[in-house]
């Protein structure tokens, strides 16, 4: 969370001439109810539930560029669907840089306790070897800007379809 999947998920697409999904948009979209009323009505395992069924129906889109939610690779179904379905892109970030995007968001769940800041990097910890199992690029996203990121990445899937 915070590493600019939305963001940069978004204006690679618009780069690539392709539709873009946010997973978790997806979801809100189909529950017609935010993350944290999903996370307060059924706890993270269903919402976590929800996000499998709606990745394995959104993986079968051809041509998308989709974000995924930070825990979607929990699942190891779910990390099967991503191998499978398509290039996966890991946009790396230290915790304390995820820490300064996210530090005013009231919109996640997993940070509503007492220390958001050592909550996220506990989290890190816990996915980030997920993260690269399942990642075919690893893409640093810590200093560089919002159109160069994209124009690497741009870039390294020109170069993997050659």
């Amino acid at each position: 969370m915070g590493a600019g999947k939305t963001t940069i998920g978004r204006a690679l697409a618009r780069a690539m001439n392709r539709d873009f999904l946010d997973l978790d948009h997806e979801i809100v979209g189909r529950c017609g109810v935010s993350i944290p009323v999903i996370f307060d009505i059924e706890g993270e395992e269903g919402f976590r539930n929800r996000e499998s069924m709606v990745l394995e129906e959104v993986a079968q889109i051809d041509g998308i560029v989709l974000a995924t939610g930070g825990g979607a690779v929990l699942r190891e179904a779910n990390r099967a669907i991503l191998r499978r379905r398509g290039i996966v892109i890991y946009l790396k970030a230290s915790a304390d840089e995820l820490y300064r995007r996210v530090a005013k968001d009231r919109n996640r769940p997993l940070l509503a306790t007492p220390n958001p800041k050592a909550r996220i990097a506990e989290l890190l910890a816990q996915r980030e070897s997920l993260y690269e199992s399942v990642a075919d690029l690893t893409i640093e996203t810590g200093s560089g800007s919002i159109p160069s990121v994209v124009k690497t990445i741009h870039n390294l899937l020109q170069k993997n379809q050659e």
